[in-house]
């Protein structure tokens, strides 16, 4: 799986008042115990022209500049940390080798 993320990666999922949608969506993989790896785009939200040649990519994916997405093991497209959270929370939990 790829996790496409703006420059906070994993960060901020904890903060006290303003959550993060990169640190959120990364934060539930990680609570699922999903492995994926984390792609990390250019640009920020609110600097006019930051992300201009940067989120080509995220932008064939899914159309938009938005970020994060996750592009699962099937190659489906979840857009967004709300829906990335809930189907990280719909999956099977993972079986630990005893």
């Amino acid at each position: 799986m790829i996790l496409y993320t703006c420059a906070a990666q994993k960060h901020g999922a904890t903060a006290p008042v303003v959550k993060h949608p990169c640190g959120l969506a990364a934060k539930a993989l990680d609570d699922a115990g999903l492995t994926y790896e984390v792609r990390v785009v250019g640009g920020f939200k609110h600097v006019p022209f930051s992300r201009r040649g940067k989120r080509q990519e995220i932008i064939e994916l899914t159309g938009q500049a938005v970020v994060p997405v996750l592009v699962t093991d099937d190659d489906s497209i979840i857009t967004g940390s709300r829906a990335i959270v809930a189907w990280a929370q719909s999956q099977p939990a993972v079986q630990s080798a005893s």
